[in-house]
């Protein structure tokens, strides 16, 4: 078994919203991204609207209903997003931390912080009443503070923050630190039997050290995937990145 492809079509809708225009569609980066091989796809609609829209959402997962995928949909915590969690039903909501000011998500979610905790936890709930089928992940970072952490909420996996490493690999710096971390967060979450997912920043070439070691099950990747479409096609893309997987299957659950 090969890890999971999920890939973020966000920044297609990033284009698109620069001119206001009904194009470049996500739905036809949806459908060229599972035809090719993708496991899944992954939207981030954001509380300031700044790529995915509202009627994105279902229109993408009218998509991945079509080629039986899932949709993970990324979401902050708030009142509303869980309402549209909630209503829409996905396969998976991704819970993450959102800012207005930032680029993009700037680090994992703050699970320490009591009222943080608090609103977190709430929103798990909320989704799980609601959408009981729907999985539930946490954007973190993989100190064992925090995922110990994330264990004691009502939700089925992690997706760990891996801005910094990829920063790192983009800097050729020693990523040693990086991946010892990622092992002992992985005997912590999956002690729980929960799902152990990557995410955020991620290329070809700092994709390939976390394949090595064998450790995630999922890598949401969107931004180095469009950039490189450009020059090569969103397809072909898709497809190399899913060969260089091909060489680095999990190890059967004992």
């Amino acid at each position: 078994m090969i890890p999971r492809l999920g890939v973020n079509i966000d920044h297609v809708a990033t284009l698109r919203q620069q001119r206001a225009e009904i194009y470049p569609e996500v739905t036809r980066a949806a459908e060229v991204s599972l035809a090719t091989g993708a496991h899944q796809i992954t939207i981030h609609l954001r509380e300031d609207r700044r790529h995915i829209q509202d009627s994105d959402v279902p229109a993408v997962h009218l998509v991945c209903r079509k080629f039986n995928l899932p949709l993970n949909l990324e979401i902050g915590c708030s009142d509303e997003m869980v309402e549209i969690a909630s209503l829409e039903k996905p396969e998976w909501v991704c819970l993450v931390p959102e800012k207005r000011q930032e680029r993009t998500t700037e680090g994992g979610l703050d699970v320490i912080n009591p009222q943080n905790y608090s609103r977190i936890k709430a929103a798990c709930d909320s989704i799980k009443k609601n959408s009981p089928q729907t999985k539930i992940s946490l954007f973190v970072e993989a100190s064992p503070e925090v995922l110990k952490r994330c264990i004691t909420l009502n939700a089925d996996a992690v997706e760990i923050h891996t801005g910094e490493y990829a920063r790192d690999a983009l800097a050729s710096k020693d990523l040693a630190p990086h991946l010892k971390q990622y092992r002992e967060g992985a005997q912590i979450i999956k002690a729980h039997g929960w799902g152990y997912h990557a995410g955020h920043g991620l290329t070809f070439d700092s994709l390939e050290p976390l394949l090595a070691e064998k450790q995630f099950e999922e890598y949401n990747i969107g931004h180095w995937i469009v950039g490189e479409a450009l020059f090569i096609g969103f397809g072909h893309v898709i497809k190399e990145m899913l060969t260089l997987m091909q060489k680095y299957p999990l190890e059967a659950k004992s």
